[in-house]
């Protein structure tokens, strides 16, 4: 039996050499070198290596599966007592151009019926944006708490969505974080840590954005191979899940890696009439600087939204949730979707739920 070391010196000198001869690797080999990275047992030069070769070759389906695979079997995973789970996807290295409106997501979509959890950690490569947990920490929420305590948030019907940090479910994935900033660019650790989906429902939604065209599929693949039921592909704001609130988008629905439904999002049709296609960063604000002032402005524009106040915000909450309502089946139109999220909004019961 190999040896992690073993295993991936014959891994590297396969993978990393040049445009021309360099060998691709199958499913379990990936799967076990990406194992002995998260265990410790490889050292932080051949695990870069390791990550690089596959980027500059490009890698297979097999190679991210596999490295999924790897990810999966090192995380703390739980079985949540609910019918239908939403995971929220949104890239990790957060936004460093827009306010991310879908931190105020899961509230809402609790409200509407439909339990959520969205996940992340503090900061990493290749942005270093606003993240997630900096939103959260601002609204006053344990970010560091355990899976099994998320898992009680979920199944709490007066709260019913949690967030949570990658260092809670998978310690071996967040101790690369330094070494990912020294990599500079992006891996396949970008491409698949948002498909963990640490909770899992009866029924689990996967709720994905991206930017590239060619993703759509690798990532319904994906979603299918980490055992959720369905995937909705959003081509939303920095690879995020809320679409343009200006212009069409598209959005791909899946159920397992079968195409169900591709449709061109049109905001005006849900009634939404907006000049810009995000909420850009108040001038003067960059993530550089001013971390917990924009965590803190993202606050206060999305309890306001939640309470049924009008503007930008409360247009990209109702876009999102009209998405999701109707990729599961909780509405029968996009238009009666939107109808569904503006009441719940106006009601303003979600923002009892933060």
């Amino acid at each position: 039996m190999k040896t992690s070391q073993t295993l991936m010196h014959s891994i590297i000198q396969r993978i990393a050499t040049g445009p021309d001869l360099s060998k691709n690797i199958d499913l379990e080999e990936a799967k076990a070198g990406m194992q002995g990275i998260l265990r410790g047992e490889i050292d932080d030069v051949q695990s870069a290596i390791f990550l690089i070769a596959l980027r500059m070759k490009r890698e297979t389906m097999d190679e991210n599966e596999g490295i999924l695979a790897a990810i999966l079997a090192e995380s703390d995973r739980q079985q949540v007592e609910v019918d239908e789970l939403v995971d929220l996807g949104d890239p990790y290295s957060g936004y460093n151009r827009s306010i991310p409106v879908s931190s105020f997501l899961p509230p809402l979509l609790a409200d509407l019926g439909l339990p959520t959890v969205i996940h992340g950690l503090k900061s990493v490569s290749p942005k270093f944006g606003l993240t997630h947990r900096h939103i959260n920490a601002a609204l006053g929420l344990d970010v560091n708490h355990s899976t099994a305590q998320a898992k009680t948030r979920l199944e709490t019907p007066s709260i019913g969505w949690s967030y949570i940090d990658q260092a809670s479910y998978c310690r071996g994935l967040h101790d690369l974080v330094p070494l990912r900033g020294r990599l500079i660019k992006r891996t396949v650790i970008n491409t698949v840590e948002t498909l963990i989906a640490p909770l899992r429902g009866k029924t689990t939604h996967s709720i994905l954005g991206y930017v590239h065209k060619p993703y759509p599929p690798i990532y319904a693949h994906l979603v299918n191979a980490s055992g959720m039921d369905s995937a909705l592909l959003v081509r939303g704001v920095e690879g995020g899940v809320i679409p343009s609130l200006r212009q069409k988008g598209l959005m791909i629905s899946y159920q397992g890696s079968t195409e169900q439904g591709r449709v061109d999002i049109d905001p005006k049709s849900l009634g939404i009439e907006q000049t810009l296609r995000a909420i850009a960063f108040p001038e003067g604000l960059s993530v550089e600087n001013d971390l917990e002032k924009l965590a803190q402005h993202t606050v206060d524009l999305g309890k306001a939204a939640l309470a049924g106040e009008k503007g930008l915000f409360y247009d990209g909450l109702v876009l999102a949730a009209s998405l999701v309502l109707w990729h599961t089946k909780k509405a029968t139109s996009l238009a009666l979707a939107a109808e569904m999220t503006r009441a719940t909004l106006d009601a303003g019961t979600a923002l009892k739920r933060l």
